[in-house]
């Protein structure tokens, strides 16, 4: 979806037409227009507005990790040697290429990236840091934190 240059301050109705959808996109427009308190004609005008500026980038099913058998959670920190611009952006390519990085972060502090990688077991782990990081020219350091517990995961803004 393209975004419009024009943005727009969200009023209450917008937020919670958000919210809304947040909790479940698969909302029909009757269903969205009762929540919010609007004639379905209302709501999918407001819909259509949130969507062509920006706001709503995209609908999407969230699939289970687990279920799908990606038990392995972890975070990548990523340290490059240098930071060319040639380098930098060889390196983002490469991180949306690879289906197993769920998030890529440019990040302050002692480490350049944030990696969020979905892996299977402790062999794809192995695999995705000696196979497919360490030999990335310019990668200096790679430290590796496994979730123990993923206590909140959401993909909702706090939308007030």
């Amino acid at each position: 979806m393209i975004k419009s240059s024009k943005t727009f301050t969200l009023d209450t109705l917008d937020k919670s037409v958000l919210r809304a959808l947040q909790l479940d996109g698969r909302l029909s427009n009757v269903e969205l227009a009762q929540k919010v308190s609007l004639s379905p004609p209302a709501a999918l005008n407001r819909l259509r507005r949130l969507e062509k500026d920006g706001y709503i980038r995209r609908y999407t099913a969230v699939v289970d990790r687990e279920k799908a058998g990606y038990d392995l959670l972890c975070f990548v920190h990523i340290s490059l040697q240098m930071h060319q611009l040639e380098q930098v952006e060889k390196f983002r390519k490469l991180m949306r290429q690879m289906p197993e990085v769920l998030e890529c972060h440019h990040i302050t502090g002692e480490y350049d990236y944030l990696l969020k990688v979905a892996l299977r077991n402790s062999k794809d782990m192995e695999r995705f840091v000696v196979d497919r990081l360490t030999p990335i020219h310019g990668v200096s350091r790679i430290h590796t934190s496994l979730v123990l517990t993923e206590v909140k995961s959401t993909t909702a803004l706090p939308l007030e």
